[in-house]
């Protein structure tokens, strides 16, 4: 039977279709190191037995990296680089963008999710004036879980249709 992190590996891999979507953000280590920059809460997991049953992800970023990727100006990768441009020039961050949300089918419907992402959100909260949520769900549920998160945590949310 596959590990916990195995079957969180292949359902990233089915969902996303990252590799075949330049737009997309692709995790590697280095985007991983790139992240932990921005906030430590920007990558969180909840582990169950022998691995990772959620991971989310956040981007902590600017109102002007939001609209452009509402619009359609920048695609999801330039998120992050954006990010870390204003970063390196000591601008600060009042958005945060629900990147992914991953949990394993057996574990879904639990608040797993919610309760990671509201803690990553509080998180951020400390260190950057956020006002607003913005996500690209690629579900209905995705889609769901952006607008729980946004009035659990008194956010507007954006969605990129």
């Amino acid at each position: 039977m596959p590990t916990h992190l195995q079957q969180m590996l292949q359902l990233v891999d089915e969902f996303f279709a990252v590799k075949n979507d330049p737009s997309q953000l692709d995790v590697t280590p280095i985007v991983m190191e790139q992240l932990n920059e921005l906030h430590t809460a920007t990558l969180s997991e909840e582990v169950i037995g022998d691995g990772p049953v959620c991971w989310i992800l956040l981007i902590p970023s600017t109102q002007e990296t939001m609209e452009k990727f509402l619009s359609g100006k920048i695609s999801e990768s330039d998120i992050l680089k954006e990010s870390m441009s204003a970063k390196k020039e000591g601008r600060g961050f009042d958005s945060i963008y629900l990147c992914s949300a991953i949990v394993l089918p057996e574990f879904r419907k639990k608040g797993i999710a919610k309760k990671i992402t509201l803690e990553a959100i509080t998180s951020m909260r400390k260190d950057f004036d956020i006002r607003t949520l913005y996500s690209w769900p690629f579900s209905e549920e995705g889609k769901k879980l952006s607008m729980l998160i946004g009035e659990l945590s008194s956010l507007p949310v954006k969605i990129k249709e």
